[in-house]
């Protein structure tokens, strides 16, 4: 059935419509629309390998030099947003070496940016070009639908 499937623009293919693939989707429309990535600088379910593991993250952000920028990680709405999560996308950036990490629920967000004494949460989202040129946090807003972070 049609509704089983959702549209991914970065795979160009239809794939199951799943929960977390629903909020993946979602995501890959504020980093779009709210953060002004384009679309050829997004890569969806990303497979790496790190310490002989394979792994695959929900989406990576690339810089104009096409190196990892941004690692998201989508979870299930109903998914709490605890350390757990947070050390996955750790584990992600040992890596992909990347300056920013999201998580998200699709209920709430969270951003964070690397600094020189760790990760700090940022309150706004940055927008991609400011993050491309490594100009540091942004006035840019999280787009939900109201431009604002969950």
């Amino acid at each position: 059935m049609e509704s089983d499937y959702i549209w991914d623009p970065l795979r160009r293919k239809s794939v199951r419509n799943t929960p977390e693939e629903a909020v993946r989707q979602w995501f890959i429309g504020v980093l779009h629309e709210g953060m002004k990535v384009p679309e050829h600088m997004m890569g969806s379910e990303v497979a790496f390998s790190h310490a002989g593991k394979d792994y695959r993250a929900d989406v990576v952000v690339y810089d104009r030099k096409a190196k990892p920028l941004m690692v998201v990680e989508c979870k299930r709405p109903e998914v709490t947003l605890d350390q757990n999560v947070v050390d996955q996308a750790l584990r992600y950036n040992n890596e992909l070496n990347v300056r920013y990490i999201v998580i998200t629920n699709g209920l709430k967000t969270f951003i964070f940016e690397r600094q020189a004494d760790g990760w700090q949460f940022m309150q706004k989202a940055p927008l991609w070009g400011e993050m491309a040129d490594g100009k540091g946090r942004a006035d840019g807003k999280m787009a939900d639908g109201k431009d604002e972070m969950r």
